[in-house]
């Protein structure tokens, strides 16, 4: 039987003290669980590591990402987890929550140096450092440089109103037909963008209640729900756009908002003469630059590892500038530590640096586990309000009683003092 995601964190909330034992593993390995593109390449990183620490041989598992979470709940329940995993930081709050990963030991608080401090952020939990940042990635904007040129500018403005004036006159030198930007309307990460950029927090009440009736919200939400009632933007999901590079190259849009995957993309799916056409810039903000979210994965030891100082001598491996540094040369992931971004050169590269200035003005999500599913529905409600279904006050009513739904559970276990 396939068991559901809730089906899973009640097995494993309901099985705290089978759940802490952990499956003991054979004497000198070290499970570590690795996904996607991380598991492709860490391999490469091990035999530096095992030639530096004798007696200790890694044993690692490529999950895709697709089922990775469910893994890692099952695995909770099911006593069978590594003692070293990454895991995406949305998912931190979550596996905290449940008691599975161990709080950073106080001998190993120098790996909480040198980091951005809103990644660091979302690996504090309830004044806990869970996890440590290895690798990092935000949402800017990614900009064709020759219509923006013909539009009268070198770059985006940094504040919303100049940004969309700058809009209305790129949407007109691209010409009839053809949009200034992308807001694939099933994707949450362009609003959140603009929420975060408010002074209020999303939720409020210790993360029990939504905040989304406030006024910042509110006016994010109008200012998202403007592009597309100015036609700056299309009305359109990303499964309505068949090759966003191919619509990026002919001009149907002109700036998008997006990670920093997207920069080899660009490299390998445009061709040749086209790459001086394009650029990247940090996020604008209502009155200046404005924030962003904090993504990536961090590194976590869980609980029952049978040699919890291998598993952090692993960790901090990884954790080491050079290591990170040339862990972006296999991977091209962006290294969590500052000061690796000098030593691979990327703070020098014009379409990185970017992502280095928004993430220095990155803020952290809230931290609840409920977190993923509140966004999703944040975006529900967002596009039924982008097309007439909704007003924005009456859109953040219903955010704010969606999120309420999904915060019960969380309110009742800070009632009882259980909730971190």
């Amino acid at each position: 039987m396939r068991l559901s995601r809730r089906q899973a964190l009640a097995g494993a909330l309901a099985l705290p003290a089978l759940a802490a034992c952990g499956r003991r593993d054979p004497v000198g390995t070290l499970r570590f669980w690795a996904m996607g593109n991380e598991a492709a390449h860490v391999p490469k990183l091990v035999p530096a590591f095992e030639s530096a620490h004798a007696g200790i041989s890694l044993s690692i598992q490529a999950l895709p990402w697709t089922a990775a979470h469910e893994k890692l709940l099952t695995g909770f329940a099911g006593s069978s987890l590594p003692a070293v995993s990454q895991i995406g930081n949305s998912w931190l709050a979550e596996l905290a929550a449940i008691g599975a990963i161990e709080p950073l030991p106080e001998d190993q608080s120098a790996l909480t140096t040198d980091q951005f401090p809103a990644v660091l952020d979302t690996n504090r939990i309830g004044g806990k450092v869970y996890g440590v940042p290895w690798y990092v990635d935000t949402r800017l904007q990614f900009y064709r440089t020759d219509l923006l040129a013909e539009a009268g500018y070198d770059a985006p403005p940094e504040t919303w109103p100049a940004w969309k004036a700058m809009l209305h006159k790129v949407k007109a030198a691209a010409g009839e037909g053809n949009f200034a930007i992308l807001l694939p309307v099933n994707e949450f990460e362009q609003l959140l963008t603009f929420a975060l950029q408010q002074p209020e927090p999303l939720l409020r009440e210790g993360g029990a209640r939504g905040n989304f009736r406030s006024d910042g919200f509110k006016a994010a939400l109008a200012f998202y729900k403007s592009l597309f009632d100015e036609r700056l933007a299309p009305l359109a999901a990303n499964t309505q756009i068949s090759n966003v590079w191919n619509e990026f190259a002919r001009g149907f849009f002109s700036v998008y908002l997006s990670g920093p995957w997207t920069v080899g993309d660009m490299k390998s799916r445009l061709p040749a003469d086209f790459q001086d056409q394009w650029a990247t810039a940090a996020m604008p903000g209502p009155d200046g630059p404005g924030a962003s979210a904090p993504g990536g994965s961090s590194l976590v030891v869980f609980k029952g590892a049978r040699d919890p100082a291998a598993a952090w001598a692993w960790v901090r491996y990884l954790s080491q500038p050079p290591v990170q540094a040339r862990f972006n040369a296999l991977s091209g992931d962006l290294p969590a530590r500052p000061s690796a971004w000098e030593l691979a050169g990327l703070r020098a590269d014009p379409l990185m640096r970017p992502f280095a200035e928004q993430l220095e003005r990155a803020k952290a999500v809230p931290k609840v586990p409920e977190w993923e599913r509140i966004v999703t529905e944040m975006q529900v409600v967002a596009e039924r309000c982008v097309r007439g279904q909704f007003t924005v006050d009456q859109a953040a009513a219903e955010i704010d009683r969606r999120a309420d739904r999904l915060l019960e559970k969380r309110r009742w276990m800070l009632e009882q003092g259980r909730a971190l």
